[in-house]
């Protein structure tokens, strides 16, 4: 996304892109505009009530509900071929039970919290205020364009931010249908959407934001975190990595391969928190590769043609993943399609892949696709070993009835999040809070650590009328030193 770094800003400016086509110079100049109009507006209206806020989550519902025909019909249009299903399932429906459980969370959200005051400040107080932090910038990836706009979008404007989205260009069909539908319910001085390619993009993470979020690869959010330190931009990270799973040798193989192939062939497995790879007991792979087997066929008959099995996203994403296949394939690994699909209809079938290395680079970069290495194991203490000897992953599934085996797992491992029998459906609960750790990212949102993300927890200290601050004060002498013996007795 950027290969090179913007000058440092001010509050209330942004970098003019040079040297670039006209439209990215239109766009970027675009750019420059929106943020001095949200900067001002902002400025004109630093807090807004309670009220103000739900007005704008109600208009975002209607007007996702009133263009959801045509924002499904435009990603599926980037994507080549994406269910419609999917989309309602996954983004759609998130996103509206988000707003959903902001609106009805907020009041609660916005009202100040009281605070303990040491003995010796006595009787002052002290209470957190939660205040917005201003002009948000949202830089929203290809892979569910729709959920992770309108996610940081809620929590931006539950906090009491204005917001610009920087769409990808790898869904530019979704970004102007988007930037139309919220037209119609904002002011662009309230919440903008803004298009383009990587020029822009370079422009929109040099910005002088109160904060930037980002969802994306670890590379680039590596690249979006030193543009956003030129200014001091606090950031929040959503990347990626490897997320492991791990089906213990007592849960039944045949429940453990339905859950983990829906995680897997979802979006055709473009998912950052899809199932990178799966450990199975030794002894259960030919099991688990029947069942894998049939549920794909009973899911996905014809999954060429099938409108419920998605396509990658386009001809690159679709190579580098062949290429996977290949490179895995010449260093000794066996490759085992689960379906038939002409690579022509821009679907790649969901695969295992068994005898995999290190050195194959499908066990080196997220894999982004429905493509599952499946790895074998005999004691559990290996599995941690291996996981805990690699950057630390966006999720962590893990298939098992036992709870102390479940408890032992959790304190072993560190990850973002955790799906315990089942895997992504941690993303979709409204009151956990959604994040990485490490290469895997920073920082949270969703819910209230959303709305705590997009706003400044400004503690605030209030002075009684009469207190005994004074025999702490100039001019320092024997009361002081009683004093002092005394506190830090």
């Amino acid at each position: 996304m950027m290969d090179t770094i913007g000058k440092t800003m001010g509050k209330g400016e942004c970098m003019q892109a040079v040297f670039q086509p006209h439209e990215t110079q239109a766009e970027t100049a675009r750019l420059v505009d929106l943020y001095a109009r949200q900067r001002a507006a902002f400025n004109a209206q630093p807090f807004p009530g309670v009220v103000s806020r739900l007005r704008r989550l109600a208009s975002l519902r209607e007007v996702l509900l009133k263009h959801r025909s045509n924002l499904n019909a435009a990603i599926s249009a980037d994507f080549g071929h994406r269910s419609s299903h999917e989309t309602e399932l996954l983004e759609f429906f998130p996103s509206l039970a988000g707003i959903k459980h902001a609106s009805a969370k907020l009041d609660k959200w916005m009202k100040p919290k009281r605070r303990g005051v040491s003995i010796w400040f006595m009787p002052a107080s002290n209470r957190v205020v939660p205040q917005p932090l201003g002009v948000v910038g949202i830089i929203v990836p290809w892979n569910y364009p729709l959920f992770l706009a309108i996610g940081p979008l809620t929590a931006a404007i539950a906090a009491g931010n204005r917001a610009i989205l920087k769409i990808s260009e790898y869904t530019p069909r979704f970004g102007e249908a988007l930037r139309l539908a919220l037209r119609e319910a904002f002011d662009e001085d309230e919440v903008a959407v803004l298009n383009g390619g990587v020029e822009v993009a370079q422009a929109f993470a040099a910005c002088a934001w109160d904060h930037l979020l980002f969802t994306g690869s670890t590379g680039v959010g590596k690249q979006v975190m030193r543009a956003a330190a030129d200014n001091l931009t606090p950031v929040t990270l959503e990347l990626g990595g490897k997320s492991p799973t791990i089906v213990h040798a007592d849960f039944p193989i045949d429940t453990a391969a339905e859950r983990i192939l829906h995680g897997k062939c979802l979006n055709a497995g473009q998912t950052c928190v899809a199932p990178d790879y799966v450990f199975l007991p030794e002894g259960k792979q030919e099991a688990f590769t029947e069942a894998a087997r049939a549920i794909v066929a009973k899911w996905y008959p014809d999954a060429g043609k099938n409108p419920d099995y998605t396509a990658v996203v386009n001809g690159r994403h679709l190579a580098r993943l062949q290429g996977y296949l290949r490179d895995a394939e010449a260093k000794g690994a066996k490759v085992v399609p689960l379906a038939d699909i002409d690579p022509a209809t821009g679907k790649l079938a969901p695969t295992l892949v068994f005898g995999v290395t290190d050195e194959m680079s499908l066990m080196q970069d997220e894999i982004f696709g429905p493509i599952l290495p499946v790895l074998g194991y005999q004691r559990l203490d290996e599995v941690i070993g291996y996981i805990n000897a690699r950057p630390r992953p966006l999720a962590l599934y893990y298939f098992d009835y036992d709870n102390s085996r479940i408890s032992h797992m959790l304190g072993a491992t560190i990850s973002g999040g955790v799906g315990i029998n089942e895997t992504m459906m941690h993303v979709g609960q409204d009151d956990l809070p959604f994040g990485g750790v490490g290469p895997s990212g920073m920082g949270h949102y969703h819910g209230h650590e959303g709305f705590e993300t997009f706003s400044k927890m400004k503690p605030v200290f209030a002075q009684s009328r009469i207190n005994g601050l004074w025999l702490m004060r100039p001019p320092y002498g024997p009361r002081v030193e009683k004093l002092l013996k005394f506190m830090l007795r």
